[in-house]
């Protein structure tokens, strides 16, 4: 079994760019750097390195980023390693190695009304722009019935009986 999964959550280095292919569907590429900080065990001074990754994705995906992705902006990235190759123009052989995304979730965001973060809505890793949240107050909301336990059958077993029959299992 294989598997090829790629998760990371960074910042957006550039504001992706949206274009089309020939036949109409959607891509957008846009670089996400993610780092590491560790105490170097030597010296006790704290270090810190940085992984630059190109990030490209596709249809719908692809516009939601276009849309709503901005440089500097937090975010979970879920998709696979793809490497491409390609010729240049002087017919030399390039290969680029990036992440397709196939699932993201928003970390911070800015509101149209402020300037401040906030945390992103959990619908934002489905691919949908979150709802407006209303200002109203609400009423509260009916806490649900506590769960009442679950009764678990039992198998009655005859002392002089060796093996249980499958007739005597109550479920």
């Amino acid at each position: 079994m294989d598997l090829n999964k790629v998760m990371l959550i960074g910042n957006i280095t550039r504001d992706p760019e949206l274009r089309s292919t020939s036949s109409g569907q959607s891509v957008a590429n846009f670089g996400l750097a993610t780092n590491r900080v560790w105490k170097d065990p030597n010296s006790g001074e704290r270090r810190e390195s940085v992984e630059f990754h190109n990030i490209v994705t596709w249809g719908r995906l692809a516009e939601i980023c276009g849309q709503y992705l901005r440089k500097g902006s937090k975010l979970f990235v879920e998709g696979r390693i793809q490497t491409r190759s390609w010729q240049d123009q002087s017919g030399a052989k390039r290969y680029t190695t990036e992440v397709v995304m196939e699932n993201m979730i928003m970390l911070d965001r800015k509101p149209r009304e402020t300037s401040s973060f906030q945390p992103a809505s959990p619908d934002a890793n489905r691919g949908e722009p979150a709802a407006p949240q209303s200002t109203q107050p609400q009423a509260p909301s009916p806490q649900p019935a506590p769960p009442q336990p679950e009764e678990i059958p039992t198998i009655q077993i005859d002392e002089n009986q060796d093996e249980v029959k499958i007739e005597d299992i109550p479920f």
